[in-house]
């Protein structure tokens, strides 16, 4: 079998313990035959050449406007993007170019961490066998790009703050291609425990290995 490359790259926000968090993966990618790179910096996305995914686990964090078409352009020739949570939609904000490239910008988790459910909506291989689950956790509110693929979504309840949102539905799981690429995000993953959830980290393995080349 031929050993395929992911580069993890990790930093920002402390919150989200992105060494902590990344480390639940990498023993997962190395056992599907991956040569695992692991960068704290965002340079790495000056070089992606060979490079078959990038596991992104940056919340908040900066990027220049080189690292932003570094990685942008190693996506659009095939390279896969993945990540969970903020790790992947609250990372560099106020970066358009690569909000457009990730499908979504998290927005708000009204309420902190609270109960809510997520429903599988779509046939997908991502989440087969998986109908629906329920957290106890942050609900990210966002805005997305509507040529997602989405394959699952979270209600909201109301909010004594933001009564209006009762009833809005979002996308949580998402998928999307960007040029040969493929991009892949989970919002559920706040913590190490989200993460340990069985239908959040079968999802997000499946997700690595779908946007791989």
């Amino acid at each position: 079998m031929t050993t395929r490359r992911a580069l993890v790259v990790r930093g920002g926000w402390e919150g989200h313990l992105p060494v902590e968090a990344t480390e639940l993966f990498i023993p997962f990618l190395r056992d599907n035959d991956f040569e695992v790179t692991v960068s704290d910096s965002t340079s790495s996305y000056l070089d992606l050449d060979g490079t078959d995914l990038v596991l992104q686990c940056i919340s908040m964090g900066e990027i220049t406007a080189e690292e932003t078409k570094g990685l942008e352009a190693a996506v659009r020739a095939g390279t896969g993007l993945a990540g969970w949570h903020g790790g992947i939609v609250d990372s560099f904000r106020g970066n358009v170019d690569y909000s457009f490239m990730t499908g979504g910008q998290f927005i708000s988790h009204p309420g902190g961490f609270v109960d809510h459910r997520i429903e599988v909506v779509a046939d997908h291989p991502i989440v087969e066998g998986i109908e629906h689950f329920d957290l106890h956790t942050e609900q990210y509110y966002v805005h997305a790009d509507p040529s997602n693929t989405v394959l699952a979504t979270t209600t909201f309840r109301a909010h004594p703050d933001y009564p209006w949102i009762e009833g809005a539905t979002m996308p949580a799981v998402w998928t999307r291609t960007w040029g040969d690429g493929k991009v892949f995000v989970c919002t559920p993953g706040h913590s190490l425990a989200d993460l340990d959830t069985p239908e959040v980290r079968t999802i997000i393995e499946r997700g690595l290995l779908w946007a791989s080349k």
